[in-house]
């Protein structure tokens, strides 16, 4: 049976800051701009999520659509959506990792992986519409 990839999108809403805790507040704003502002800054985040699969003779569909927004809903928009990422998400606590686009990527593979297993095959985080970050496990 011939294998198709079937990237989906969902949207989420969040904020976030760059800070290093240990950094000055001047080396903090040299370094990362106007993203060190204290109260942080937000983005329309687009995630698409490439899943691989064979296609099933019966059906005709390579991937359970419904069950596939079910996890991006309880794993990404749920959890995510209108909140600020150092707040919500451990690994960006002060002192963690600074939620960067890459960062975020890496957060989201391994709460998606368990779930969609070696279907899996791509998250590309956008930013803006100029802007995204891909990443293949």
């Amino acid at each position: 049976m011939p294998r198709m990839t079937l990237p989906r999108r969902v949207r989420f809403s969040a904020a976030h800051r760059y800070h290093r805790p240990e950094w000055s507040d001047e080396r903090n704003r040299a370094t990362f701009g106007p993203c060190a502002n204290p109260h942080g800054h937000g983005h329309d985040y687009v995630l698409e999520v490439s899943v691989r699969a064979e296609v099933d003779p019966e059906t005709g569909f390579s991937s359970d659509l419904p069950a596939l927004d079910a996890v991006l809903r309880e794993e990404v928009v749920e959890p995510l959506d209108h909140q600020h990422l150092n707040f919500v998400v451990p690994q960006f606590a002060p002192g963690g990792m600074i939620p960067t686009s890459e960062s975020i990527l890496l957060v989201l593979w391994d709460r998606l992986s368990p779930r969609l297993g070696t279907a899996l095959v791509r998250l590309r985080l956008h930013e803006n519409p100029d802007f995204h970050v891909d990443y293949e496990g």
